[in-house]
């Protein structure tokens, strides 16, 4: 079975990025555009002027159309602004996560060819330029600085990029001075890897067409969002739903971003809501479930407040008093919260949609740039994810698509164009070459058109604040410790869990009891944390007495084990 969309009947020219960019600067001028919570802000105007000096830079520094250029920072105004002057300037921009390891870092620096790189003094000082040997220079995000260069036209532009910039604008520098890189739709643009440390890593090939496919579905379908409007940005700007749905829809909107450049807790959380006051707010599901369970359920599960609960008259109106008050706790003005990258919680989803707030659960993925389906928040069902977005088909490879789930497959606009350096994933990707890409989820669709997920075929787990966590890569590692049979990582309750089933034969062997296997688990724990980023550490381990049931293969069931 296939869904269409309706297709586009804009001229092919007018499908440019950098048009909407150039666009939303110059009308926007005078407005805020990017704030750290509690550090700098750059004006519409400002952010204009630090993309065109970094434009010098590049252009002097003798980079081309499509070199790499990597950012590798945690989230601020200033990644902001130089991931948007890769993007206007035809740089090919290479998001690495900031949380990675040296060596991973290392690793994706070299395998993307990056020429430059954007990051923070602390993650510079771990590196080792030796190690590097394709980067001619180094910039620090924030601190404004050039600590590593080799490349001489690098250095004497940066050292002097004021006067650069005074020469070329010697009477002022306005709005009709905003000219950036005209784009090619299938001109790559982003280079997003999917996986760091281990194996033969994913790079994937975004063109300007997926990511202005993206942002004109937003602009089309969030039409809520005005000039001025805050957004709070919590999600990792290394990741597309962060980087494209989050930071750059709203901004190309005139809207004023607000990046929380500390770790997203709750709390932080919560206090830039009273202070920004957003109307979209784009989260993961476990920010949503920690909210609802910490100030919510507690107060429902009152004695005085289950009691009118039970009566059907006073019911609507103490949920309608429940909705009101949550909708404060996200600044009182929200009128639209998008979950992304995982399921909601089957008892959050009910309770939510039983107060009919304005909740949607969307898909999407990387390869999509990322989005793939979307419903407004009136029209989203329970465990369903939407129809497929504008400029995009889908279909489902099963005999029966309404009720037997099959691979979900996506065609059309926000496609990538292939793994980066990797042809045997990309011929993974598109098994039959004829543009049709293989999802890795399992699902079913309505004949609405609606989609829902019945499963990933894919094991990625989310992270707490919308990271990628791989539970292969972090497995390897537990299988290479004493005494582990096999292993198995699961999310459980938003923490990641261990599973491990010992060799218990060549343990026994050795004289070692039950007591002891543990304690070696334990600290065969603590040895593994040590090798991971701290976003993808073992919260904890459970010993499994038995092995893994397996398939025919020898592959673990790995959906037995699943919370």
């Amino acid at each position: 079975m296939q869904a269409n969309s309706n297709t586009s009947t804009q001229p092919y020219g007018e499908k440019s990025l950098n048009h909407i960019i150039e666009n939303a600067v110059r009308k926007n001028w005078n407005l805020m555009a990017l704030s750290d919570m509690g550090g700098e802000s750059f004006t519409f105007s400002e952010l204009a002027e630090r993309i065109e000096k970094l434009h010098i830079l590049f252009e002097t520094a003798d980079l081309q159309s499509g070199d790499k250029v990597a950012i590798c920072g945690k989230n601020s105004s200033g990644w902001a602004a130089a991931f948007i002057a890769c993007l206007t300037a035809g740089m090919t921009a290479v998001p690495i996560l900031h949380e990675f390891k040296p060596e991973s870092i290392h690793n994706l620096l070299n395998h993307s060819g990056a020429k430059l790189l954007f990051t923070d003094s602390s993650i510079w000082e771990s590196l080792d330029s030796e190690e590097l040997p394709m980067i001619e220079g180094a910039l620090y995000i924030a601190e404004h600085g050039l600590p590593f260069s080799r490349n001489k036209k690098l250095s004497e532009a940066f050292s002097k990029l004021n006067e650069l910039f005074g020469d070329k604008f010697p009477e002022r520098f306005s709005p009709d001075n905003v000219c950036y890189h005209r784009d090619n739709p299938d001109e790559i643009c982003i280079i997003n890897y999917t996986s760091g440390s281990t194996g033969v890593p994913k790079g994937v090939m975004l063109p300007y067409r997926s990511i202005w496919s993206n942002i004109r579905y937003a602009i089309d379908h969030l039409t809520f969002l005005k000039p001025g409007d805050g957004m709070v940005n919590m999600l990792p700007l290394g990741h597309l739903y962060g980087m494209v749905i989050e930071m750059l829809h709203p901004l190309v909107k005139g809207c004023h971003c607000h990046f929380i450049t500390k770790a997203p807790s709750p709390a932080i959380i919560l206090k830039a809501f009273t202070e920004v006051r957003p109307k979209l707010v784009i989260t993961v599901p476990l920010v949503l479930e920690k909210i609802i369970r910490s100030k919510v359920f507690p107060q429902l599960k009152t004695p005085k407040m289950r009691f009118l609960l039970k009566l059907p008259v006073i019911k609507g109106i103490v949920l309608g008093k429940v909705k009101k008050a949550l909708i404060g706790v996200f600044g009182g003005e929200l009128m639209e919260i998008i979950i992304g990258g995982a399921p909601l919680n089957a008892e959050i989803e009910k309770f939510l949609y039983e107060i009919k707030f304005p909740i949607t659960v969307g898909y999407g993925m990387t390869e999509c740039g990322p989005l793939l389906t979307y419903a407004p928040p009136e029209s989203s069902r329970p465990h369903s994810v939407g129809k497929i977005v504008e400029r995009m088909d889908v279909r489902i490879d099963s005999p029966d698509p309404q009720h037997i789930p099959g691979n979900i497959l996506v065609k059309g606009e926000n496609v990538m164009k292939g793994y980066f350096k990797n042809p045997e994933a990309t011929a993974e990707a598109f098994p039959k070459n004829d543009g049709w890409m293989n999802t890795g989820d399992m699902g079913t669709i309505a004949p609405d058109g609606t989609i829902s997920i019945s499963g990933r075929s894919k094991t990625m787990i989310l992270g707490p604040s919308g990271q990628n966590i791989y539970p292969e890569e972090i497995e390897q590692y537990i299988n290479n410790m004493p005494y582990v049979n096999e292993s198995l990582v699961i999310g459980d309750h938003g923490k990641l869990t261990a599973l491990i089933h010992p060799d218990f034969e060549a343990a026994r062997k050795d004289g070692l009891d039950h007591k002891a296997i543990e304690k070696i688990m334990d600290e065969n724990l603590k040895a593994v944390n040590a090798r991971l980023e701290a976003y993808n550490r073992l919260n904890g381990l459970r010993i499994m007495d038995d092995e893994f049931e397996k398939t025919p293969k020898r592959s673990i069931k790995r959906f037995l084990y699943q919370q």
